[in-house]
């Protein structure tokens, strides 16, 4: 038997030991933004747990363990010789309010959804089926839309559409404009928002997310339309941009998804991929932030939701730049530029034509 380094044990332990620390502290995570105390915190300054519950309304002995929890986890500066509490401003960027393009709080909700999905997700691995987007738990895609929306007001009206040839000048025109996979619609209403003088429609083909994206859209008062489809049977033709939201690799025929956008295009048309960003080789996604979110996003529900389509191509979210310019010119778009990639720190923004 190979007799184990004690020291490299130890560091396997720690490791280890460090990574249950960051999991069992999501669940602190979303009960602080249940109950608004990231927000309460936001701008408050040093406070103690019972000055906390007092603005709350919440118990003190509860506000202070879990105040001790996320302090020590390191999302919040304490004080010792006050015994206060304090969140900085920048924490409280990504962590109380959607509003910020730094907004990451809504992530920690689709944990719940990841756990609940693990029994499904492990016969898959038994038996190498798929399980489609409308299968997992509504966790799931909640967190997707709190999570993609600030960044999709941030980036997409305002810098990535702009970045592609004629795109922002078409859709100011009055040009039209198709989401395919659209899902709850963030990215179609965000475009809608940014160009009132466009038509635009989203697809999906998922009926419940099209009747929750009807909604929203019902409640902002957003004149779009959505429609449940296929992404190789699109409505229409003639659309100034068909864009693809991180929605791609969700695809069991991406190709297929592509050519048939390449059909419904407009001549001088643009096709639009938003993918995450990912190394085209595997090795060097070990320095990318992003990575690890995106392998384990992806082994739960992007290639389950790729290989229960037909096509089974199952891209993968990390598919890399290099794999979707093979993908795109497999489809007949030969014309494929990389844009607004300073614009898009988590994202690949492809820009392609026939």
């Amino acid at each position: 038997m190979t007799t184990l380094d004690p020291a490299k044990v130890e560091a396997a332990a720690g490791k280890t030991f460090g990574e249950l620390g960051i999991g069992v502290t999501g669940p602190l995570m979303v009960l602080g933004d249940r109950l608004g105390l990231w927000a309460a915190l936001a701008g408050a300054g040093p406070v103690t747990p019972a000055e906390l519950a007092v603005r709350t309304g919440l118990s003190e002995r509860y506000l202070r363990e879990w105040l001790r929890g996320v302090a020590v986890a390191g999302y919040l500066d304490y004080d010792p010789a006050a015994g206060t509490f304090a969140l900085p401003g920048e924490m409280a960027a990504v962590l109380a309010t959607d509003d910020s393009p730094a907004s990451l709080i809504g992530v920690f909700s689709g944990f719940v959804g990841l756990w609940a999905d693990v029994d499904r997700i492990e016969e898959l691995f038994r038996t190498g089926g798929g399980m489609a987007w409308g299968e997992h738990h509504p966790a799931l895609s909640a967190a997707q839309e709190r999570f993609t929306r600030p960044m999709y007001q941030a980036g997409l009206a305002a810098a990535w559409l702009p970045a592609a040839d004629g795109v922002d000048a078409a859709l100011r025109a009055g040009g039209r404009a198709l989401d395919v996979g659209c899902g709850y619609g963030v990215s179609t209403l965000v475009i809608a928002e940014a160009y009132p003088a466009a038509s635009i429609t989203g697809v999906d083909a998922d009926d419940a997310s099209v009747a929750h994206a009807r909604k929203s859209a019902a409640d902002a008062g957003a004149g779009v339309t959505f429609e449940v489809a296929d992404a190789t049977a699109l409505p229409g033709a003639g659309w100034d941009l068909v864009m693809f939201t991180d929605s791609l690799h969700d695809m069991g025929d991406p190709v297929g998804a592509l050519t048939e956008a390449a059909r419904v295009l407009a001549p001088g048309g643009t096709v639009l991929i938003i993918e995450p960003r990912a190394a085209d080789r595997f090795e060097d996604d070990f320095t990318n932030p992003y990575a690890r979110v995106g392998y384990a996003i992806s082994t739960m529900a992007c290639t389950p939701s790729a290989l229960s389509q037909p096509g089974q191509a199952a891209l993968g979210a990390m598919a890399g730049e290099a794999r979707l310019r093979e993908v795109a010119a497999a489809a007949g778009l030969t014309d494929v530029r990389r844009v607004a990639a300073d614009a898009a720190p988590v994202n690949i923004v492809l820009a392609a034509r026939p």
